[in-house]
């Protein structure tokens, strides 16, 4: 398992009983997580005293309970800053276990010694590309909501990326993807984090199992004659990590090649164990 360990601003306090206690900068939050199949003691007093709890509706969705939590605040990881909120779904806009794929890209970046592009599908709020950015990458950040890519783009402000840094696009990653294979534009370093179903911009359904190989296949094509890395998130539990490292292989065959792919994971504070929150697929190239 790659662990995000690496944050001050972040942390699992404890779970248990289908929920985490998180710390997000000053402020608690208790969310639940399909993860957390264990029932053990709540000693932590913060369970009962959270400023935030997403409560899980046994019809589906579920909404929050305010106690003290403020509509919007900062957590920095290292030279990153990202602007919270609590909006649908449980989410806050940042997935603080990617932050070991941030590093592992960045270093790569950094130690190029040559001008880097990369492509981020799929992008959400821009974790991702931030950190890609800050690292010296050209970067072309891709998302169908055009919510997602302005709260990016304050991400970035907030973070001292220059502007041209980045190219943002609200689009649907699919035919982003095919119409770039047509222009004959090329990239370095290539991340995806997928979501297990969605809608584009023109209600264009996405259903992971069905295109992710296509997109991966289609991916390929845009590498650049000498690509840095190929990049796979998943939070889908069919997508396992061996699941992710066949297709790469398949698909990036012509080139000579490094496939790792591993669950990530958190550190979960009264445990001393680790959460498991999804799998990535990293591909380097030599």
């Amino acid at each position: 398992m790659w662990i995000a360990n690496e944050w001050k601003d972040y942390e699992i306090l404890d779970t248990g009983n289908g929920e985490k206690l998180e710390r997000w900068g000053d402020y608690f939050l208790v969310r639940p997580d399909p993860q957390v199949i264990w029932n053990t003691p709540r000693n932590n007093k913060l369970w009962k005293k959270p400023n935030a709890h997403y409560h899980r509706s046994k019809k589906g969705g579920g909404e929050w309970e305010f106690f003290d939590l403020p509509k919007q605040w900062s957590i920095n990881y290292k030279d990153l800053t990202f602007n919270l909120k609590p909006f649908s779904f449980k989410h806050t806009g940042l997935f603080p276990e990617q932050a070991c794929n941030w590093d592992w890209f960045s270093n790569l970046i950094k130690n190029a010694n040559r001008p880097i592009k990369v492509l981020n599908l799929f992008a959400y709020t821009g974790g991702a590309t931030l950190a890609a950015a800050k690292a010296g990458a050209k970067t072309t950040h891709v998302d169908a909501s055009k919510g997602m890519v302005t709260w990016a783009k304050e991400n970035a402000l907030s973070s001292d990326i220059p502007e041209e840094n980045t190219r943002w696009l609200v689009d649907d990653c699919i035919k982003f993807v095919q119409r770039e294979i047509r222009r004959g534009n090329t990239y370095d370093g290539i991340i995806m984090d997928p979501p297990s179903y969605g809608r584009g911009p023109k209600g264009e359904i996405w259903k992971i199992e069905d295109a992710i190989h296509p997109l991966i296949a289609d991916c390929a094509k845009l590498l650049s004659p000498n690509p840095l890395f190929f990049l796979i998130n998943s939070y889908t539990t069919g997508l396992s990590p061996s699941v992710m490292a066949y297709m790469a292989s398949i698909e990036l065959k012509n080139y000579n090649i490094h496939v790792a792919s591993e669950e990530i994971g958190l550190p979960v504070k009264e445990s001393n164990l680790y959460l498991p929150c999804g799998a990535s697929c990293r591909v380097t190239f030599s």
